[in-house]
């Protein structure tokens, strides 16, 4: 009986630890289910979930998108699109209220569907930018924060709207995320 009771406690807990660490990231063609990895960045998984589940990524723009290797946001001072503040000439040059991150690189590797911080050219500068690659991105790998993966909806991330080659990604119009949230 004592081990039937521990096995039931074992997989409820299990569940909920899963559900606690995936998110929802709704787009303008569908729902993205993403899993976090608080076990190999649990700075920046729980910056993610400070920032989405306080609203603050509601409405931020796809600011660089370049065909063929990522998809960036997360500029919630200048790229909400909702917000008094928003800037599409300066997105992608701030970050939250909120210090910056150390960095945890780790060893998972960038491929498709990879969810990594960006930052600048010193690597404890993460803050609230993030990227999704449409593609491996080997070159990357322990150069970046890696704390997520899409685990549905990929395909709805391929439809965001690519930005100009020439202009490093930069997007005119860009496609926003409608909310980011806890599952």
């Amino acid at each position: 009986m004592v081990r039937v009771f521990i096995l039931i406690f074992i997989f409820i807990s299990s569940n909920l630890l899963a559900e606690e660490n995936t998110m929802i990231l709704k787009l303008k063609d569908g729902e993205v289910k993403i899993e976090l990895f608080p076990d190999v960045a649990p700075g920046h998984v729980k910056r993610i979930k400070e920032l989405a589940n306080s609203g603050k990524y509601n409405g931020v723009v796809f600011h660089r998108v370049i065909d063929g290797f990522m998809a960036q946001t997360g500029d919630v001072q200048f790229g909400n699109s909702d917000s008094k503040e928003f800037n599409l000439s300066r997105a992608g040059m701030g970050g939250s209220d909120l210090p910056d991150l150390k960095a945890e690189f780790n060893n998972l590797p960038h491929e498709r569907g990879t969810l990594s911080m960006a930052r600048s050219q010193n690597p404890d500068s993460a803050n609230s930018q993030f990227f999704i690659c449409f593609q491996p991105a080997p070159f990357l790998d322990r150069q970046y924060t890696v704390f997520g993966k899409v685990i549905s909806g990929m395909e709805f991330v391929d439809k965001i709207k690519r930005g100009d080659s020439n202009n490093n990604g930069a997007v005119t119009d860009p496609d926003k995320i409608i909310f980011f949230k806890s599952e």
